[in-house]
This record gives C-alpha cells, structure tokens and sequence, in this order.
C-alpha cells in the first residue's frame, strides 16, 4: 500500500462529516495531532441535523446500518460506541406499501421476514427469500475486508483470491436478474433492490456486487441513535476533542499553502495560515480538487447520482400506514428509473421514502403527539435533468402531496405542514456537484480501483475522503473512507 511521502507529524483535516470524523478517530488512534477544520457551526456534513420550528430534523442521511464501524472508530481513540451512542434497532426496518394495496415489513431478522414473505407471497417465495438472504451475506463476507475496506493503489490490486470467489458468486453480473433468479414476486423483488439507487443505479443494470447495499440494509440491520442523526457526528466530535485533537467549528479552508507538490499549510477563510506535515481532504469532491488546484485524470467524465426533492416538516396527527421508514412504490417501478438515471425526468409514477423518527424518538418534536416527518422523492440530478426547481418547486412539493394522499395518507396535504424543501437546485448552492448529496454514481468505471482515489498526483501528501473516493457513498462507506485515508498516512 502506498502512503504519503515525508513525516506526518501534524494533519489538519478539511470537514467535520463522517468521513473527516473517522479519519481524524483513526489518525489519533496512530498517535498523529489532528487539527480538524469545519466550516458550519456544527459537525455532520450528510448526516447532519438542525431545528426545525423547535423540531429536532435529520436533514440528509436517515438510515444508519453497520454500526460496528462506528464502533471501530472510537476504539481507536480508547473508546466505545456503548459509551457514546444509545442505538435502537429498528424492526421493521421499513414497512412497503405498493400499488395495489398490499404491504410487506421489511424484518431484518431471518425468521421474521421469512414468516412475513410466506404469509403474503407463499412458502416458494420464503424458499428464494432463504436462498438470497444466503447469497447476500456470501457477498458481504467477500467483499468487506479486501475490496470495500481496502485500499487499492492499481486495478492489478483486484487481482486477490477473493475475486475468484466474487465472479462464482455473480458479483460482476448484473444485479436485478440475479435477484430475480431467487425470486418470482415483484413486490418482494423491489425489496431487495430499490437499494441500488442509494449508488446512483438501475438495479436491472447495477453489477452484483452492489448487493451488499441491501445485505447492509436487510440482513445487517437498521438503527436509530437516541437524539437524532445528528449525534453521530457530535459524539464522534466530542471523542476527537477528549482524545486530544483540535476542532475547530465555523473555520472554512480556503487554499492550500503549497511548495512544489506538498501542502505545507491550510490557509482559513480568516486569513489563519496552520502549518502541517499532511491533509486530509473530507469535503465534496469537486470541492477538495478546487482546493489543491487539480483535476482528476480520467478518461470519462465524472457520472453523478440522481438528485432528490425532500420535504422536511411536521403534522399534529398520526397516520397507521407510517413506520419509521416507510416505502410508497408506485406501479411503474422500471420506468422509473428509466426517467431519474437516463432521461433527466421527473417520475411519472413516484416511488417515494417517508421517514418518521418521531415513530422510535417521540422526544424529537417540540410537543407532544406531533410527528416529525420527512418525504424524499428521487429526482434527476441538474447535469442530466436541467430543471427549473424555481419555478416548479412548490408546484411539485403539491403534486408529492396528493401522491400521499392517494395512497392512503388522508388529508396529509393539509395536515403536513412543510418546514423545508430541498431540490436539486438547493443541494448546488450549498456546495454539491450535479445538485445531488449522493455523489458519484457507482457504475463500474466508478468503482474500486477506478473510483477517484484517495491519493493525489498533485500532492504528495494529500489525501482524500468522503462519498466521493473510495468505497463510496453511504454512512458505511464515509466512514471507512475515513479510516483508509488514514491508513494512507499511518501505513497502518
């Protein structure tokens, strides 16, 4: 494994998401002094939370799965995940509700979903159900250690035992037929790979190794901390501070100070110049390639995810069609992704993912028996789809509405009362490339070794992390990001 070239005394860590917050556990855990800059007020990036009319919102990330990743970043401060979060699981994870009126909770316990698909597909599709479940953690225990947690320095990297094992098992196949190979229904189908779209893909054209998404999600388990989101990031930042590094909140970066092909310093948007040995780049990809004044070399262009509207508000009223997570699938279920991933449309038939935390932590609404809601609906992102969001904004946030409606939210149009709408066009001014928070796409070209790595020709002592480079886009991924840049410096 390549490392950073010189001494590597002192890093100072551009972005207080996951990503730089994992990094910075890490390098700490190495006995390297981190100085941590982040330009908010508050840590989180993507995963980020803030008040809401005296509501407690998640304002991007809403799914935490793979704790034990959390886990091994404390550890490498001393600590615990016990010690600083209090996790709920959530059982269901999801609950679906389709088009033609029928509803399957997603159970990531295997008797549990096993009994569910029986009760409302049959014992042949609990069979497939028992088949995948297999497949999946197959896929999973391949892939952890050598290819999602690892870093590559060539794609010659890919050639390990491993990938003998990974091509028996399908894995650079395609996703949605091999699915489909376990299972007959659609409903159930769609279970296990609306996922895909977490990466920026159809899952009819997704390879099959992207089925650890939906291990992660149906098989490892769904969580929610105690206090929102948000207290991902804060503990984490708190760690960092007991364990020794120097956090610095509302500190924007603004050029690296550079000599030849080393960062000697970080220059703060206040005219600060702090001196360091290495950086560790955790900020939006386009936005850490601004700042070292390079490019990635490439010989495609870089391919974004699709984008999302999300609505953030509240309602006085409970509905019983909402759980925690609760999935609305439309009919047309390959159109859609036929219109957000290649046509640049908005869906004609909407998918959409309800999310009620107020379900599991009451205490999140300001008062009592207020539900805390949030509606995310896919959406072309603005390179494939160049959409006025001005001008059709509120006239979508209306149509999402009577969408609910229609399947069996009553009256939620004038119960749900909108603090927040977020469309693509909002994601770019706050900083995101193609107005999307997910990322790169994971197509194959965007993928392992030839994903953006994390070392940069233009500075040797430069590395990055984050959604952007390698492995990817998920609070999984971020934070072994974070913990691979880290490795890029320690040798570790």
């Amino acid at each position: 494994m390549r490392t950073v070239t010189g001494r590597s005394d002192h890093v100072v860590v551009i972005g207080a998401g996951l990503a730089g917050l994992s990094a910075t556990l890490h390098l700490l855990g190495a006995g390297r002094r981190v100085t941590l800059l982040e330009q908010d007020e508050t840590p989180g990036g993507r995963a980020g939370q803030r008040d809401l009319g005296g509501h407690t919102v998640d304002t991007r990330a809403s799914v935490l799965t793979m704790p034990e990743l959390l886990d091994e970043a404390f550890a490498a401060v001393g600590e615990s995940l016990a010690g600083n979060l209090k996790l709920t699981r959530l059982d269901p994870a999801y609950r679906a509700h389709f088009a033609d009126g029928s509803t399957i909770a997603v159970h990531t316990e295997a008797a549990a979903m096993e009994a569910e698909i029986r009760a409302v597909a049959g014992p042949a599709e609990a069979d497939g159900y028992r088949r995948l479940r297999r497949w999946l953690t197959e896929l999973y225990e391949v892939q952890k250690d050598r290819f999602i947690g690892a870093n590559f320095d060539s794609p010659l990297d890919l050639a390990r035992p491993e990938l003998l094992r990974l091509l028996k098992l399908g894995g650079f196949g395609r996703l949605g037929p091999r699915i489909d190979g376990f299972l007959r229904d659609e409903r159930v189908r769609r279970l296990f790979s609306f996922q895909s779209l977490y990466a920026g893909l159809d899952p009819a054209r997704a390879i099959g190794a992207y089925g650890v998404i939906s291990y992660m999600d149906t098989v490892g388990g769904v969580y929610y901390p105690a206090g929102g989101m948000g207290e991902i990031a804060r503990t984490m930042a708190a760690a960092a501070g007991r364990a020794g590094a120097d956090v610095r909140f509302g500190t924007e970066a603004a050029w690296l100070e550079r000599v030849s092909s080393r960062v000697h310093a970080v220059r703060t948007r206040s005219g600060e110049r702090i001196p360091c040995d290495a950086v560790v780049l955790a900020t939006e990809l386009t936005t850490s390639y601004q700042l070292l004044g390079a490019r990635p070399r490439r010989p495609l262009p870089l391919r974004f995810s699709p984008s999302a509207v999300v609505l953030h508000g509240h309602a006085k009223r409970d509905w019983p069609l909402l759980d925690h997570h609760t999935i609305f699938f439309g009919d047309a279920w390959r159109r859609t992704f036929a219109e957000i991933i290649r046509e640049g449309k908005l869906m004609s038939d909407p998918s959409l993912l309800v999310t009620r935390p107020t379900a599991t932590e009451p205490g999140l609404a300001a008062t009592a028996g207020t539900q805390v809601i949030s509606v995310l609906a896919p959406a072309p992102n603005l390179r494939r789809g160049p959409i006025d969001w001005g001008r059709i904004g509120g006239r979508y946030q209306d149509e999402l509405l009577r969408t609910l409606e229609a399947r069996g939210l009553s009256d939620f149009g004038a119960e749900f009362t909108v603090g927040e709408r977020i469309t693509p066009a909002d994601w770019a001014a706050r900083g995101l490339a193609a107005g999307t928070p997910f990322s790169l796409a994971h197509t194959f070209a965007q993928t392992g070794p030839f994903r953006p790595g994390n070392l940069v020709r233009a500075a040797g002592n430069a590395v990055l992390a984050g959604c952007g480079t390698t492995p990817g886009v998920g609070i999984p991924p971020v934070l072994i990001s974070g913990r691979l840049a880290a490795a890029r410096i320690t040798g570790r």
